[in-house]
């Protein structure tokens, strides 16, 4: 009997990580707010668009969910048409969004009393990761959910681990936020200091990377922050989103994060510049002051 999957959310992540569920031969109902966007989905991988939460997710083994934030978690998992009342008893609900760890912990108590698995298992890799299926997963949850729902994660992962219990994920995506901010403001100013020296910074570049100042954000968007290319999906908007949970972690549990800090007031900067759906990268803009 083939294995059943609902996915509910198909932005630029949650579109391909469907996709690749589906192409894996495993058979998907897809939800999405815009119905085109489903009926998109199902006229091009094998499996169908459903038209309702309820609908999607009733008789599925699995539930997938990618959605923007805590309150639109809230809205599609609970209530009379939600996914908690929906699913079928013994389902297991993986949650892909970047959220609170508070909601993850939530979701998963309103799963449990209703006999359902719950896995947070936030990603990391981008939209470029997610296409080709090569996402970094970090799950919370118990070892049996994460053991049923990993054979279905490794069709889009190339990293996949479970973190410990519930909410875990949610603070290992955190931590890598966090990394990221200082990660990519230190890089444009790296790259704005060699453009004012004068340099040719592409070959600074060359040569920096193979030593101790090489990073992924480095080999892999020094060049289009150079150019002033700055559409690689994951927005502005988004990282503030992602660091606002981060610095409210943060004052719970008494840790001290001053650059992600300042880094989120840097990319309110970039927002006020009219660049809230450029890439995290723009953040050499608010150095050059350019729109």
């Amino acid at each position: 009997m083939s294995i059943k999957a609902a996915f509910l959310g198909l932005g630029v992540m949650g579109y391909p990580m469907a996709g690749h569920l589906a192409n894996a031969g495993i058979a998907v109902t897809v939800w999405n707010r815009t119905s085109g966007k489903a009926e998109q989905w199902a006229a091009q991988y094998p499996g169908s668009a459903g038209t309702s939460i309820a609908g999607t997710v009733s008789g599925a083994d699995f539930v997938f969910t990618c959605v923007g934030a805590d309150p639109d978690l809230k809205e599609i998992f609970t209530g009379p048409e939600g996914i908690i009342e929906n699913a079928s008893p013994g389902a297991v609900l993986v949650d892909h969004t970047t959220a609170s760890a508070g909601i993850a912990e939530h979701l998963a108590e309103l799963a449990g009393e209703n006999r359902l698995g719950f896995v947070d298992a936030p990603v990391s890799g981008g939209q470029q990761g997610a296409e080709k299926g090569q996402l970094t997963i970090m799950c919370g949850g118990d070892d049996q959910a994460f053991a049923k729902a990993k054979p279905l994660m490794e069709h889009y992962s190339k990293a996949l681990n479970l973190m410990g219990p519930v909410g875990s994920g949610q603070k290992t995506k955190m931590v890598n936020q966090i990394a990221i901010a200082g990660l990519v403001q230190g890089l444009s100013e790296a790259l704005h200091f060699a453009q004012q020296a004068e340099l040719d910074v592409q070959k600074v570049v060359d040569v920096i990377s193979k030593g101790a100042a090489q990073s992924w954000q480095m080999e892999n968007r020094s060049a289009t922050m150079i150019e002033g290319k700055f559409d690689h999906g994951f927005a502005v908007d988004w990282m503030r989103k992602d660091l606002a949970i981060c610095l409210e972690e943060a004052r719970k549990n008494g840790s001290k994060i001053p650059v992600a800090a300042l880094v989120d007031q840097f990319y309110g900067d970039v927002q006020d510049m009219g660049g809230r759906r450029w890439d995290t990268s723009s953040l050499i803009q608010r150095l050059k002051g350019k729109r």
